[in-house]
């Protein structure tokens, strides 16, 4: 009998069912799937890393290094694994492709995994083992011959194999990128018998190291090994370990906020709308304890409900947060784009699990206390129907201005009085989708002021062409300088207290490069200080007139530095005037230069060749990263505001039917009554919308913090934000109150009126 009356039941309130089950299931499946993205990168970024011996340190020395340097590195206590290690960004033979030509001695530190093709060869001086993701973009086949040309000689051969990197996991050949370009860019490994087959001779300026020392430890040790101190970069500054974990921190972020949003409705919504259903169910209780039936078997009836809810939703909410997950991370999506990985498989954190059976726990609990309460007394007591708390005056009903109100507007706001739960809900839903729909804009909107920043008032120039050190001499250089009538940059190694970061000397007389501050504000390069970027003004705790000092690696120079103002930069790095440069005596040699020209000639010194056009076309890649996320965000919030409001409407009209009816008897026309509805949905809209700004600026400042340790970013939401999220907000919330109101017409009068109170 009770299975039968629980059929009934669950089709007597179906609309409220399935809105309880859309919630739950949104609520576990936001959950789930934004834990599943960060745990699937983690599982997998770290088993790429694993497979291809991703190097824990990286020692530099421009001048090279030799095999007893080698020797003297692996015999350090602490180092599992060490090699030397060469990559130069070479351009295809008559291309515009930049592939990165490596060389790693001990190929399981730095190498790579062949996936296709024959198995790596040290000794091999004709094969090259190429990017698959390259490849494939371009049609490249194993027995393919590839050729590149660097200093005017021709690096040919045919491709022996596909491989994946961790090195180059996120291929980037220019820190200005903010994507990968797959056609375009790649990377080639050779071996060194290839190298010097080639040259004559083989040439290493890194040491890779695999080694689970502290960096202070492996620096001291290095040094004491090596007699002297070189540029030593951990992992965590390698832009393929630093960009795929941040983008874990990212997600865990995500994960951590938007999840907690849905499923803090879900369970309110829960608890709000199986109290109402229990209140309406108040007479059938007591009729089940007038039959016999014992409060227990009656509680078990009735925690059916929020089982059956629960678990529909719960199932529901595994498959929407498997979809959500895959959505994000697979090899075809745009993460797929930005992370070059061989394994995709999703992953879920263990305690996840426990957190969904904790969620099923709270839902069944909330039913059980909803219908207990409708159990107290005797049998006779619980059949007399509910009856709602009587009113008390409120102050603002003494005052003369209750009297000029409206009867729609007292009638209004002694509801939202009367039932503050679902009140409360109501409010809380608009909010919710407010905070979304401002979070999700304001994200587009501040990356928008970030990209105008730096590729609209920073980059100034058409090309940029990177020199190879090794051969330019002064003249040489010069004599490009002037042919081209570009300006100049010269970057170093340095060291701040324990930390490495860059420092840059600029010659600039064409205004190629600028330097900005918030919003693109430009800042002048001082000729008696320098510019430091936002990370290491945090890092080190340094402002404007401080004085600080770096060590510049591969030398015993020291310099005092001056804080001349705070810059914004796409790199970590101090940025100084080649007259201040001079005023201190640093020595350096020009490394790239920046031009009005786009036709540049082959050139012994010129090692390859960057358009600024190339930059903007791998932002579109990064916007479309960003803009799926917020489309996304975009549909649930809808779908969010949706969900929660019709189902408080519904429960709201179920709770005023008699007075509505009565409304109706009296002479109110169903317009008039659908108005009255729709005031109270709008007032509670105002109302949200108001609370909703704030607390999505508030979201969105948490999400730049996290953000900061790979981006200078700030807090950019433009008007149109603010106006698409307030109709967005509006639109459904109106929707709604029409949908709800309509239900006016279907009232009985009689059948309303004539239950006893």
């Amino acid at each position: 009998m009770l299975f039968k009356k629980l059929i009934r039941t669950i089709g007597r309130y179906k609309a409220q069912f399935i809105s309880m089950i859309i919630m739950v299931a949104l609520g576990v499946g936001i959950f789930l799937g934004f834990n599943i993205e960060w745990k699937t990168l983690e599982v997998n970024v770290a088993k790429a890393f694993e497979d291809t011996g991703f190097a824990d340190y990286r020692i530099v020395n421009e001048l090279g290094f030799s095999e007893e340097d080698l020797q003297k590195v692996a015999s350090i206590d602490g180092v599992d694994a060490a090699s030397r290690f060469l990559s130069v960004n070479v351009p295809r033979k008559d291309d515009e492709d930049i592939v990165m030509l490596t060389v790693s001695e001990n190929i399981a530190v730095s190498g790579f995994k062949v996936l296709e093709g024959t198995a790596y060869d040290p000794e091999d001086t004709e094969g090259l083992w190429i990017s698959e993701r390259y490849a494939k973009q371009n049609g490249l086949s194993v027995g393919d011959t590839y050729t590149m040309v660097y200093k005017n000689i021709e690096f040919s051969g045919p491709i022996r194999g596909l491989v994946k990197s961790g090195e180059y996991m996120i291929c980037l050949v220019e820190k200005a990128q903010m994507m990968p370009d797959h056609e375009k860019n790649g990377f080639v490994y050779v071996s060194p018998a290839y190298i010097k087959a080639k040259i004559g001779m083989t040439f290493y300026p890194q040491i890779h190291v695999r080694s689970s020392l502290p960096k202070e430890t492996m620096i001291e040790r290095a040094e004491a090994a090596l007699g002297k101190s070189y540029m030593i970069v951990d992992k965590e500054l390698v832009t393929s370990y630093s960009e795929a974990h941040g983008e874990m921190t990212e997600g865990k972020t995500m994960a951590a906020l938007l999840p907690v949003i849905f499923l803090a409705i879900a369970i309110l919504t829960m608890i709000t709308t199986m109290h109402r259903i229990s209140i309406s169910e108040k007479t059938q209780i007591g009729t089940l304890k007038s039959l016999g039936f014992k409060d227990r078997r009656i509680l078990r009836h009735y925690a059916a409900y929020g089982l059956f809810i629960s678990l529909c939703g719960t199932i529901l909410g595994v498959a929407v947060g498997l979809g959500v997950g895959y959505f994000f991370v697979n090899p075809n999506s745009v993460m797929g784009d930005y992370l070059d990985m061989e394994h995709w498989e999703l992953h879920m954190p263990l305690w996840s699990i426990a957190v969904v059976i904790a969620i099923n726990v709270v839902l069944v609990l909330a039913t059980l206390y909803s219908v207990a309460s409708m159990m107290k007394g005797t049998a006779a007591e619980a059949l007399q129907p509910y009856a709602p708390k009587a009113m008390r005056r409120m102050w603002i009903e003494k005052k003369k201005v209750w009297k000029n109100l409206s009867f729609a507007t007292k009638w209004n706001v002694r509801d939202i009085l009367r039932h503050k739960s679902r009140s409360f809900m109501t409010l809380f839903g608009i909010v919710s989708c407010m905070l979304i729909l401002i979070a999700s804009f304001g994200i587009n909107d501040t990356l928008n002021s970030y990209i105008d920043d730096f590729f609209e008032n920073s980059i100034c120039y058409k090309t940029k062409i990177v020199l190879d050190t090794e051969t330019a001499g002064d003249a040489d250089v010069e004599a490009l300088i002037d042919r081209y009538e570009a300006d100049w940059t010269s970057s170093m190694g340095i060291q701040i207290g324990e930390n490495t970061y860059a420092m840059e000397i600029y010659g600039l007389e064409h205004d190629y490069f600028r330097f900005v501050k918030n919003h693109g504000e430009h800042i002048d390069l001082p000729d008696d200080g320098v510019l430091i970027c936002e990370r290491i003004a945090k890092k080190e705790g340094l402002k404007v007139g401080d004085t600080f000092t770096v060590s510049v690696y591969g030398t015993t120079e020291k310099y005092e530095l001056k804080v001349a103002d705070i810059a914004k930069s796409i790199a970590e790095s101090v940025m100084m005037s080649d007259t201040y440069a001079e005023k201190l005596g640093v020595q350096y040699r020009v490394t790239e230069l920046f031009t009005n020209e786009t036709e540049i000639e082959e050139s012994p010194i010129i090692s390859s060749t960057q358009t600024k056009q190339a930059l903007l076309d791998t932002f579109k890649s990064f916007s479309e990263l960003m803009n799926v996320m917020i489309v996304m965000l975009v549909f649930i919030s809808v779908l969010l505001g949706i969900v929660v409001l019709y189902n408080l409407g519904i429960m709201s009209y179920a709770e005023r039917y008699r007075e509505l009816a009565t409304l109706k008897v009296v002479g109110f026309k169903d317009r008039h009554i659908s108005r009255i509805l729709i005031d109270q949905n709008l007032w509670m809209t105002i109302l949200g919308v108001l609370l909703g700004i704030p607390a999505g600026i508030g979201v969105l400042k948490i999400l730049l913090v996290m953000l900061a340790s790979d981006y200078e970013l700030t807090l950019t939401i433009s008007w149109l934000t603010y106006v698409i999220a307030t109709a967005l907000t509006f639109g459904v919330s109106f929707i709604v109150g029409v949908m709800v109101s309509r239900k006016n017409k279907n009232i009985d009068m009689v059948e309303a009126l004539k239950v006893a109170e």
